[in-house]
């Protein structure tokens, strides 16, 4: 229960550093990769205007090192950023924890997959200092932003829960939920959620609300590892008043004059690979289940991610 919320919290004003914005960068599911937060905050910082970055959770997962996981947080911590399950359950001051990873997974997930997140979620655990877990337990579930005239809900996983998968690729093939996405935006009032979690990208339109209100759910499935098969980029999600003109675009939509790209994170994929076995060698839980998505990405195309749906 404290993984939720209402959908009418995102009825409130942004805040005034998230209001007024020329760009917004959502950057979410880092998963500990050093070298992708190296190059986001290299992209971001090229932008011009008034621009913030949000990290919406999952920023640690595979940096089970004590080092590398304090850089990662020493760096997030910078901007903007969310928990999300893997930082809420980190930040838990019980010895073990009592929800492994938090991460919900819905009933498509295998149980071997499962019970190696909650080994990986365990074996970060013991990276954690006790002031490192202060700081994750005090950051938000959601925040509101605004670019241009786009208002935006920031979160994790959905409209209500931190570790939900309403806003999964999968869950929005269904016409009936997707009924329910727009309830949730009823309540909330805002024009798009930027979300991560379930680890493969999605923008989504639903029919238009009232006053013929724009309907989008923008998620970016991975900064840190890879999105499409073939292409061993990380993304983010970036949301401008202006078009982003670099070779990194992968797809986008305009919307109320706002430009929302998928931005690629692409890095030195040998040097990152090479790091990940040494952190999680074969045999380990992590290699088990993400090597062969590292190495060779995911059965999922860059035209399989926009869903433009008629009123």
């Amino acid at each position: 229960m404290h993984y939720r919320y209402a959908p009418s919290v995102f009825a409130s004003e942004a805040p005034e550093r998230l209001s007024g914005l020329d760009v917004l960068y959502v950057v979410g599911g880092l998963y500990g990769n050093e070298a992708a937060l190296k190059r986001v905050v290299e992209l971001f910082e090229r932008e011009r205007g008034r621009a913030r970055m949000v990290f919406n959770g999952d920023f640690h997962w595979f940096d089970a090192e004590p080092a590398m996981f304090a850089r990662i947080q020493q760096t997030v911590l910078r901007f903007d950023a969310l928990r999300g399950n893997v930082e809420t359950e980190l930040a838990d001051e019980s010895r073990d924890g009592d929800a492994g990873c938090g991460c919900a997974y819905p009933d498509w997930v295998g149980d071997l997959v499962v019970e190696r997140s909650n080994r990986i979620h365990k074996t970060l655990r013991s990276c954690v200092t006790p002031e490192q877990r202060h700081e994750l337990r005090a950051l938000p579930m959601w925040l509101r932003a605004d670019v241009g005239p786009l208002r935006l809900g920031l979160v994790h996983g959905d409209a209500q829960s931190l570790a939900g998968w309403g806003f999964a690729q999968e869950h929005l093939r269904d016409a009936r939920h997707r009924e329910q996405v727009g309830r949730w935006f009823d309540e909330a009032g805002v024009h798009a959620f930027a979300s991560t979690h379930t680890c493969l990208p999605i923008f989504q339109r639903l029919p238009s609300g009232p006053q013929a209100q724009a309907r989008w759910v923008f998620n970016n499935g991975a900064t840190g590892m890879p999105n499409f098969q073939g292409d061993a980029a990380g993304l983010i999600t970036r949301i401008a008043r202006t078009p982003f003109t670099g070779a990194e675009r992968r797809l986008g939509v305009v919307e109320c004059g706002v430009h929302i790209d998928a931005i690629a994170i692409e890095t030195d994929t040998t040097a990152w690979q090479t790091q990940f076995q040494q952190l999680w060698p074969e045999g380990s839980d992590a290699h088990a289940s993400y090597f062969n998505r590292i190495q060779h990405g995911p059965a999922y195309q860059p035209q399989d991610a926009v869903r433009q749906e008629e009123n």
